[in-house]
């Protein structure tokens, strides 16, 4: 049986906000534990404490996402700002 190979090139990625889209998931993750903190008792009577913690390190994670994304896009910028530059120092020459 042969190996399954793609026939196509590969689309490329899709950028779009990257940052908000990130910072909107983290905020959501922390408003879902808050929502859940009052109803601590019921959780852990009925052995579902860990949908609090999981929204907990939803948005802890989400934290590190957006510092990730930070960079990222800063990065994104600073490479596309020196290809200009040396766009257009090789167009003065």
């Amino acid at each position: 049986m042969a190996k399954w190979t793609p026939k196509h090139e590969a689309p490329e990625p899709l950028e779009g906000p990257v940052v908000a889209t990130i910072t909107g998931g983290t905020i959501i993750w922390f408003v879902l534990f808050l929502v859940q903190l009052p109803f601590y008792g019921w959780f852990d009577d009925h052995g579902h404490t860990w949908w609090l913690w999981t929204c907990l390190a939803g948005g802890g994670l989400g934290f590190i996402g957006i510092w990730y994304v930070h960079k990222r896009d800063a990065a994104i910028k600073r490479a596309a700002t020196a290809d200009e530059e040396a766009s257009a120092a090789a167009a003065a020459e």
